[in-house]
């Protein structure tokens, strides 16, 4: 760092520390001494509930007590005091969770180190084995697990994806304004269906069904919990496709109509292509929502770390990454507990990855359209 930059700092860190005593300087002493009891309190109440202290209650009634004086006589400042407060606690409980699943999942992930060109890697022997036996030969692989969590996310992706665009747009650009009120909550009351009535329902007819149809022993298809998990992800995809193709402003396709083409030709032509980014930032969220879907796959699979013969046989289904979890966390212990901590990790970086990248998506197109200008 250069002499200027340093002095850039310096300058920075006074000015802020300038705001902060003319801010503490103009605000009044039963505001400050409020709000500063209020963030010891605070502060304790997560320090108590970390060391799991008897003494967190005591703190986190400090803190409501506080509030409730702070929202009668003073309610505009402890206003957004308080919602200062949750937004920094939000991103606090996040980043601890996070830190929490990491920390369980390195002792597996150490347990599990090979070398790669001669260099360690943490948990390689995790993605290069293929035999979970954590009783006999205490084995540990991720790769069973991996394969079924890619065949269910494939299968609904397939499914919600034509499915979930086609339907954003018959709501969007087809159907009256009555059809619409009528179609749109249906639709999104299928997100408000718990998870394990989709996998009952599955469990109970489609599975059954299927054994007898296809001549399969036992319960359980990828075909079939991936068209499950597609359903329970098409409100998403409708809801933010949706969203998408209204941002398409109205003059591309006024201008379109204008020079002679029909309603289907603007559609696929302007539409969709304009609101493409947006579309499949919608797929990726319905993605992200078939990978973590747990009570659906959790019933309807056979819960066997095994990998179909051939790969791409839809027909036999064992086990996903999130049903591991479900299934086998009350009776883990050891490195099999740490293990169910690294099938979370990679869960949480494969959303984690999804998510941003609908997110930038979906913020390019806004950027290239101008919204609903």
């Amino acid at each position: 760092m250069t002499e200027s930059d340093s002095t850039g700092w310096q300058t920075s860190i006074q000015h802020r520390l300038a705001d902060v005593r003319e801010v503490v300087d103009e605000t009044e002493p039963p505001v400050l001494a409020a709000g500063i009891i209020g963030l010891v309190s605070l502060l304790g109440a997560l320090a108590g509930f970390i060391v799991m202290s008897p003494w967190t209650a005591v703190a986190v009634l400090v803190f409501v007590l506080t509030v409730g004086y702070g929202w009668v006589r003073h309610q505009p400042v402890t206003a957004h005091a308080v919602t200062l407060t949750m937004t920094a606690s939000t991103i606090l409980i996040l980043g601890l969770i996070t830190v929490f699943i990491f920390l369980e999942a390195w002792p597996m992930l150490e347990s599990a180190t090979g070398t790669l060109f001669g260099i360690p890697v943490p948990g390689l022997e995790l993605f290069t084995r293929t035999e979970w036996d954590p009783v006999s030969t205490k084995t540990f692989s991720m790769v069973p697990m991996i394969h079924g969590t890619v065949m269910v996310t494939i299968i609904a992706t397939l499914v919600a994806g034509p499915l979930g665009v086609a339907t954003a747009l018959f709501i969007s650009e087809i159907a009256p304004p009555t059809v619409r009120e009528l179609v749109k909550p249906g639709i999104e009351i299928l997100a408000g269906i718990p998870s394990i009535v989709y996998g009952f329902i599955g469990f109970t007819i489609l599975s059954p069904w299927a054994s007898d149809a296809f001549d399969l022993n036992g319960q359980g298809t990828y075909l079939f919990v991936g068209l499950v998990v597609g359903l329970m992800a098409l409100p998403t995809v409708v809801s933010v496709a949706e969203d998408a193709l209204n941002s398409v402003p109205e003059s591309m396709k006024s201008g379109s109509l204008a020079l002679g083409t029909t309603d289907w030709q603007t559609m696929t032509t302007i539409t969709l292509p304009a609101a493409f980014s947006g579309v499949s930032a919608a797929v990726l969220l319905g993605v992200g929502r078939a990978i973590g879907e747990t009570m659906a796959a959790t019933v309807m699979l056979r819960n066997s770390p095994d990998i179909a013969e051939p790969l791409y046989n839809v027909f036999y289904g064992y086990e996903t990454l999130t049903s591991l979890i479900a299934s086998r966390y009350g009776d883990a212990h050891g490195l099999q507990f740490n293990a169910l901590f690294v099938a979370g990790v990679i869960l949480f970086i494969t959303v984690l990855f999804l998510s941003i990248g609908s997110q930038y998506i979906e913020a390019r197109m806004q950027r290239n359209l101008g919204g609903n200008e």
